[in-house]
């Protein structure tokens, strides 16, 4: 495990339970991988009446790109947020329907400075259910 939910937390400006993903799998200057299991969790801060709606995936999928601009930048907790989302695809009408965990990937397609552009997905094992693109804009330093 490369960094864990501590960690992450200590990097994004999301807090106690909205921090939402668990431990980064991997990471590069391309992509990072993290791992989530609180989509299960009928406590989950964005739930509503126990069940958690795939288009959640996209707050997922912005932890990640946050924390994977965080990592690049080397300055933790600057946050920054989701400009626009694009191409959005959800598979599944609840994500707590999911597996045990989810695993949330972001592509970094294009970056200008504090912009940039990814495309994400989440998965329950091999099958992808939730994916699109982002534009993000982070804070700057």
């Amino acid at each position: 495990m490369l960094i864990d939910h501590a960690g992450i937390c200590a990097m994004i400006p999301h807090a106690g339970s909205m921090c939402l993903l668990d431990r980064v799998i991997d990471w590069s200057a391309e992509q990072i991988v993290c791992a989530a299991t609180s989509h299960r969790d009928p406590r989950n801060p964005l739930a509503r009446s126990g069940r958690l709606a795939a288009v959640c995936g996209v707050e997922y999928a912005g932890q990640a790109m946050a924390l994977h601009g965080a990592l690049l930048r080397a300055q933790p907790g600057l946050g920054g947020y989701l400009a626009s989302v694009r191409n959005l695809r959800c598979r599944n009408a609840y994500l707590d329907e999911c597996g045990p965990e989810l695993t949330v990937k972001a592509l970094l397609l294009l970056a200008q400075g504090a912009r940039m552009i990814y495309q994400f997905e989440l998965s329950d094992r091999e099958r992808v259910v939730v994916s699109g693109n982002a534009a993000v804009a982070l804070n700057e330093g």
